[in-house]
Formats: C-alpha cells, sequence, structure tokens
C-alpha cells in the first residue's frame, strides 16, 4: 500500500463518480447520501444488502445504475420453488449438434437484483456464493465468468416473514454493505409521481460512462492509499467485535477487508487520494454492522448491532500520525 493514486486519476475518477451520482438522482429523488453509499459499494467490487418495504426505490436503484453506466441488468424474483440453475444457468441439449452446451442463467449481468432473496430456499440462496465471491459460475466443471463490472443488489422485505428463509451467515457475508433506502421526503415524493406521470423511467436514463470506464474507477480506486497504522485500526476494530459478550458471532477478516476497500471508493469519490479515518467511521455501520450476530440476551435487551459499532467505534483508540 506504499503508492498513491495518481492525483489527475483521482481528479477524474471524482468527475466521473459525481457524473453517475447526478444521473441516478433524477431517478431517485432525495437520496443522496444511499446513492453515494450504493456506488461506493459497487465501485469496491462489493455486493449490496437492502433491508427495506416496498416501494422505497430499491428496483429503481438497480436499473438507474446499470443504464447510468451502459450495463445489463437482469432481475431475478426469488420465490420457495426457485432452482439453483433458474440462477445460475444449466447445461441444455443441441438436437441439431448432438451435444450439451451452456445457457447462461440471469446472473450473467453487469448488474443483478436480487428481488426478495430470502424467499427462496437456503439451496438456491447458495448459488449466488461461488459468483458473488468468485465472479464465474462452475457446472460440470467448467468455469463460466461473469461480466464485468459486476455487482449483487439483493433485497429483504423486514417487516414479512411469511415463506422467508433466514440468510445463511456465510451469505450474509459477502455482501459488503447493507443499508436501508427509506421513505423520500415530501418535496422528492411529489417529484417521483411528477415523473411517473411524465413516463420517465429510471431504465430510460442516458448513460454518462461505459462499463468500461467504469472497470476504470474500480482499478483506480484500488490504487487508493491506506496507511499501515489505519490497516493496524481496522483490524483492531473488528477484532474487537469478535470479543464482545453482546455477539456469538463478530466481524470476519472479509469484514476488514471490505472496510477498507469501500474505504478507498468513498475518498475517491470525495477526491482524494488517501483514506481517513473518518472514511473509515462513516462506512462501518453499514459495512460491519450485519457481520456482527447478536447473542439471544442482547437481542431479548434490545441491543442493535448499529449501537455495538457505535461502542467499537468509541472505544478504539484512532491512529495520531499518518505514515
Amino acid at each position: 500500500m506504499a503508492n498513491q493514486a495518481d492525483p489527475v486519476d483521482i481528479e477524474e475518477f471524482q468527475e466521473r463518480f459525481d457524473a453517475i451520482h447526478t444521473n441516478i438522482s433524477y431517478a431517485l429523488k432525495g437520496k443522496a447520501g444511499e446513492l453515494r453509499l450504493a456506488l461506493t459499494c459497487m465501485l469496491s467490487e462489493g455486493h449490496l444488502l437492502i433491508d427495506d418495504v416496498p416501494g422505497t426505490g430499491k428496483t429503481s436503484l438497480a436499473k438507474a445504475i446499470a443504464s447510468s453506466i451502459e450495463g445489463q441488468m437482469h432481475r431475478i424474483q426469488f420465490t420457495p420453488d426457485l432452482l439453483p440453475t433458474d440462477v445460475t444457468g444449466s447445461m441444455v441439449y443441441n438436437a441439431a449438434e448432438g451435444n450439451f452446451s451452456f445457457y447462461q442463467g440471469p446472473v450473467f449481468a453487469n448488474v443483478v437484483l436480487a428481488d426478495e432473496i430470502n424467499r427462496a430456499s437456503p439451496k438456491t440462496q447458495s448459488a449466488l456464493l461461488e459468483v458473488m465471491e468468485e465472479r464465474q459460475v462452475t457446472v460440470d466443471a467448467i468455469c463460466h465468468e461473469v461480466p464485468r463490472p459486476f455487482v449483487v443488489i439483493a433485497t429483504q422485505n423486514p417487516v414479512e416473514f411469511d415463506g422467508t428463509y433466514h440468510l445463511p451467515e456465510a451469505q450474509i457475508d459477502r455482501f459488503m454493505m447493507r443499508m436501508t433506502m427509506g421513505y423520500p421526503n415530501h418535496e422528492a415524493e411529489v417529484e417521483i409521481i411528477e415523473d411517473r406521470l411524465l413516463g420517465e423511467r429510471p431504465e430510460d436514463l442516458e448513460p454518462v460512462i461505459s462499463t468500461s470506464e467504469f472497470q476504470w474507477m474500480i482499478e483506480t480506486a484500488s490504487s487508493v492509499y491506506v496507511s499501515p497504522s489505519l490497516l493496524d485500526y481496522v483490524v483492531t476494530l473488528t477484532a474487537s467485535t469478535r470479543r464482545m459478550e453482546e455477539l456469538r458471532l463478530g466481524a470476519s477478516p472479509r469484514g476488514s477487508l471490505a472496510l477498507v476497500r469501500s474505504g478507498q471508493a468513498w475518498a475517491a469519490g470525495h477526491g482524494r487520494g488517501f483514506v481517513t479515518v473518518d472514511d473509515l467511521k462513516e462506512l462501518a455501520p453499514f459495512v460491519l454492522g450485519h457481520r456482527m450476530l447478536l447473542s439471544p440476551e442482547a437481542e431479548l435487551q434490545g441491543v442493535s448491532a448499529t449501537d455495538l459499532v457505535a461502542q467499537t467505534l468509541a472505544a478504539v483508540p484512532v491512529p495520531t500520525v499518518r505514515n
């Protein structure tokens, strides 16, 4: 991590980031913070889990991102009868040629919306594990790479539990961030209705950059400088969650890496070629919260993972010197 990103590249990164953010804002009113988080997640090559009630713009977010980067978006409606091959694809017999060929499933896209992911069986949910981590699907021992850039945006309805399955910890850990969209304010909701009455849709947004340019942004973000003292700070943060009495499982090393990677993209989006403590503190609730599994006693006491993240941030000393 000794090399710092080229200032010219960082300046260009910020310009493109702001252009994408502004473009998406035309479709999602009053959600500047949430849009910045979603873009940061994707530019860190991470996946996003959104917990929210229906009608708050989760699908519009996926469509707007795909349209803005000239990418392909596929939506998968998860249901109890959905099969793993309905997600990844399968081998299909070609009668004309007398052989089997691979038929790509909807996961082969730049932006994959896994809608109501907790409605599918654990077996089908697990079909996403490999592609989320490795960016590839293995069928009959043959690997098929998905397009790049690639992001899974999964949604859950937090107030409806009939016919749902709990997401396993291994899958939750593969999501870089977890957040909510929330309801728009009054003025934003009026604008949303006006846009829909005029026939304006998120998928109709004009692209502001290409997928290859977005891939360049991902590579540029990964070159943002992270000092050794900040790396030590991140590891101390995540390690401290593993010793908390309120938790039966703390943040994993994947959580440490996710916090650093997202910090790089967050800093570049603000026009900086280096990560600061404030960057990490701002992202920690969204990156670490869903990786902290409460003990039954803590749940009964009404403790939340967000509270414990805040407690951890307050307890761990911040580095005083950037080196």
